[in-house]
């Protein structure tokens, strides 16, 4: 049951403490009661008092399964995944997403906005946060469920300061303090973080290759990839770690990229790079669905030039190996669509430079993400960063706050 305004009218206060026990199950999913109270280190009454009163805002529930063994089943108790809402966001390079979720996370509402890479940024924020709120009315909830929000953006983020960190598509976004003007003017908190970033949490987490030594690759438009060490996301100094798309392969004919640069990785594997070499030779192509599209259709071309982009991206990928040791690579984005032609080029290149100690049971697979899984891995975020250890309590606190 959500915290709606009848069940908050019961809540008096959630005592100090009762934030620990949210984060366990955010974490660990549904515990009985002798596990939470051998966890909590507590006296039996004060953790029956801190369950009882969760119980009665709405944040906990009886879990749908029980353990059975000896004596009575042992009934479940379970983190309520309708208690809280999150916002999300998702900017591409024509139009952003939009969603709320619960703590599945389910999406509940869902809207997509055209999107013109030179609107101000400013002016993109206003109407993202303009049209969560109506959105939010439109399904009868309140804002005080709500979580906080997360923006996905197709640029490298400092995500400690809450803003882009570097060049990008979106030229203008550089150091706007996206995070800031979010929390401002939604009230509430927000983050902002590189939208491979999101697909890499969406992936892990939901996907059943929760590996604790994770490398994604998005293989789209642009080049990617997201790391995950000891079960998390490693964003380096900055928040630029992973951004392979700008590893430099120099030589004589070097191509140039988007960035300015020669030799980059994506200027010879992007989507946007194999398109460009279509249109040389004659076949109209602008971007990594029309790459993937013209492979469906057997182009030669398409065929042979995707193969080509799977030798350098087995390259870069090798190099990875070998520094972060990865238990799994997943390759994503739209040209994993193309299948082998594109894996085979990957797994060839790895095999034979990386030792084999690194690539004893070494995984590397294509994976096929909807539309929304950026969405989805923003609301993994949120949900992971508010019901967190630091700051469950405080998360706790507001949630059940009347009035």
């Amino acid at each position: 049951m959500a915290i709606t305004a009848r069940v908050a009218s019961r809540i008096n206060h959630v005592p100090a403490g009762a934030g620990a026990i949210v984060a366990e199950l955010a974490v660990a999913g549904p515990m009985s009661r002798q596990d939470i109270l051998s966890s909590s280190g507590l006296a039996r009454a004060t953790v029956l008092q801190r369950l009882n009163k969760l119980f009665s805002a709405g944040l906990i529930e009886e879990a749908d399964r029980v353990i059975s063994g000896r004596g009575r089943p042992t009934q479940l108790i379970d983190l309520n995944k309708q208690c809280a809402l999150t916002f999300v966001a998702d900017l591409g390079e024509h139009h952003f997403r939009l969603a709320i979720t619960d703590l599945n996370p389910r999406i509940l509402i869902e809207q997509v906005v055209e999107f013109d890479i030179l609107t101000p940024p400013y002016r993109t924020l206003e109407s993202m946060a303009s049209t969560l709120l109506g959105m939010m009315e439109a399904i009868g909830r309140n804002k005080r469920e709500v979580l906080g929000i997360c923006i996905g953006l197709p640029a490298p983020v400092d995500f400690e300061a809450g803003r882009p960190a570097g060049p990008s598509i979106i030229k203008a976004w550089e150091d706007v303090p996206v995070r800031d003007w979010m929390a401002e003017h939604l009230g509430m908190p927000a983050y902002v973080e590189n939208d491979v970033n999101l697909l890499t949490l969406a992936e892990t987490r939901r996907s059943g290759r929760d590996a604790g030594h994770f490398f994604y690759v998005k293989a789209g438009t642009g080049i990617g990839s997201g790391i995950v060490s000891q079960g998390v996301l490693y964003r380096g100094y900055k928040g630029v770690a992973g951004d392979i798309g700008h590893i430099q392969f120099m030589s004589q004919d070097a191509p140039v990229c988007r960035c300015g640069k020669r030799g980059c990785v994506e200027a010879r594997a992007g989507g946007w790079a194999i398109a460009r070499d279509l249109r040389v030779l004659g076949i109209m192509a602008q971007d990594a669905g029309d790459v993937l599209r013209l492979h469906r259709k057997g182009e030669p071309e398409a065929i042979r030039l995707v193969r080509e982009a799977g030798l350098v991206l087995g390259e870069v990928v090798a190099d990875a190996v070998s520094f972060l040791n990865p238990e799994v690579i997943a390759i994503g984005g739209t040209l994993a669509g193309t299948g082998d032609d594109l894996l085979a080029g990957i797994r060839e290149v790895v095999y034979s430079r990386v030792l084999p100690i690194a690539t004893r049971g070494l995984k590397i697979v294509a994976v096929d993400h909807s539309p929304h899984a950026a969405l989805i891995g923003a609301a993994i975020l949120v949900s992971e960063m508010e019901l967190g250890p630091r700051k469950a309590e405080a998360t706790v606190q507001r949630l059940t706050r009347v009035g």
